[in-house]
């Protein structure tokens, strides 16, 4: 089973971990420990910070934008598909960005949205996020299309989803419906595919310009344990 924390407990397990072995570059709190996360069996230990709810995916993203990106410094017109709760209050909260939040079900987003149809004209956007979705809809390429129309050329586009490097090709099956034979294909109940090192192919497919970004080379390995960040995973950093 997944570990859920809800917003209410987020400052007392926040003060019962709090310490000095990791540290959280969203929020700049430091923990002894942090939670486990994933599902039963494969639960990854020291992986989610109580204070944010941030993983290592996270981390890791705020990191490269903070770092490489005038994302936090710059104006900038921002699409955030499916809006992670570690990020949501803070991007919602910065005065150089008009922040857009979507989703297909949540009631919390600003907007009802299908990525498979996005309302929005073309070169809408600056910025454009949209993590951890792709793995879930039915015609992932249709979807990256429809994100590349809307982001403005010379844009920032990063759509992280789950991916197995030791794979070449992207396996999936958009039809099955077994949540225990997806589970077992692609990693979780709800996933129609998990994809492999065609990855950033596929996006270039859809027509974006893909940079391959392993940010965590350019931290020491003390860095890299002290934040808790993700091994081998490559952000693919996307434009028009």
């Amino acid at each position: 089973m997944l570990i859920r924390i809800s917003y209410a407990a987020r400052p007392i397990l926040a003060m019962l971990y709090a310490g000095n072995r990791y540290e959280d570059p969203i929020d700049g709190r430091t923990y002894k420990k942090l939670l486990p996360y994933g599902y039963e069996g494969r639960q990854r230990e020291n992986a989610l910070a109580p204070g944010s709810l941030s993983l290592e995916r996270h981390r890791l993203l705020w990191l490269y934008l903070k770092e490489e990106t005038d994302f936090f410094t710059a104006p900038h017109k921002v699409l955030h598909v499916a809006p992670e709760q570690g990020f949501y209050s803070r991007f919602r909260k910065m005065k150089n960005l008009d922040y857009l939040t979507a989703d297909l079900d949540s009631p919390i987003a600003d907007v009802k949205m299908d990525i498979h149809n996005i309302q929005f004209e073309d070169d809408t956007f600056d910025v454009v996020f949209c993590n951890h979705v792709l793995e879930h809809v039915t015609d992932d390429l249709q979807c990256m299309r429809e994100l590349r129309r809307v982001l403005k050329p010379g844009g920032l586009a990063i759509m992280q989803v789950p991916l197995d490097p030791g794979m070449e090709r992207t396996d999936e099956d958009p039809t099955l419906e077994d949540p225990e034979e997806r589970k077992r294909r692609f990693g979780q109940y709800d996933h129609v595919r998990l994809y492999g090192q065609d990855y950033p192919d596929r996006l270039e497919k859809a027509g974006f310009k893909v940079t391959a970004v392993d940010y965590s080379r350019k931290l020491s390995p003390e860095q890299f344990d002290r934040y808790r960040l993700p091994s081998q995973e490559i952000l693919y950093v996307c434009s028009k």
